[in-house]
């Protein structure tokens, strides 16, 4: 199965380079590629790309703006997330839009494809450590949005233990040790627990964990 990708940035050179990474492989294709913003809303709802590479700041509507417009429709795409900065408020509060990860421009060929190939997958691209630094350095500075805590109550016991630990950066081997199971029943467990709470990855979850209140920023020096 070929992964479309639609590729949002505003130096023509950066798309091109991408677009040159991607279709050289046989499992990906660029359907589409948007200068800013709003070209990336309109071309992703066109083209139905599986993946869109967003630049975090572009002209006119930004990479933010974009992904929150593209990952509240039906059949969204995954949104990975491109900036040049590492750590950054704007990839926060992407995350906190949508996104499934981010990149940095100069990552590795290789990388980049692997990346894509995971977004598309349904799986998140940030590891659960570097998100949760991410948002403890951000959540207390940042807006609050609305609330879901009505979910939670739609999950049994044990899901609610897995979603404390998922929301405690815990890996998926962790999360089997501290339980006793499987992983395959782990992932049983997530899955399960992502599909109630409405979010679509373990990043997702994280960020709601901290919405709901059950993880607090630990201070930052």
């Amino acid at each position: 199965m070929t992964v479309r990708v639609l590729v949002a940035d505003d130096q023509e050179l950066v798309r091109a380079g991408f677009r040159m990474i991607i279709e050289a492989r046989e499992d990906l294709e660029v359907v589409a590629e948007a200068g800013d913003g709003e070209e990336a809303v309109r071309l992703a709802r066109r083209f139905r790309p599986d993946v869109v590479l967003m630049d975090v700041r572009m002209p006119g509507v930004d990479g933010i703006a974009a992904t929150r417009c593209l990952v509240g429709g039906e059949d969204a795409p995954r949104v990975i997330i491109l900036t040049t900065f590492d750590v950054d408020e704007p990839l926060y509060a992407a995350l906190r839009a949508g996104a499934s990860g981010f990149l940095l421009k100069d990552v590795r060929p290789a990388d980049l494809v692997d990346a894509i190939r995971v977004v598309a997958r349904g799986e998140a691209l940030l590891a659960p450590r570097v998100t949760r630094r991410l948002l403890d350095r951000f959540a207390r500075s940042l807006p609050e949005r609305p609330v879901r805590s009505a979910a939670l109550a739609e999950l049994t016991e044990r899901e609610a233990e897995v979603f404390g630990l998922v929301a405690r950066a815990a890996s998926n081997a962790e999360i089997a040790a501290q339980l006793v199971v499987t992983e395959a029943t782990v992932k049983t467990h997530v899955s399960a627990v992502l599909r109630k709470l409405g979010v679509r990855d373990r990043v997702q979850a994280v960020v709601l964990a901290y919405d709901l209140g059950l993880v607090q920023p630990r201070s930052c020096d």
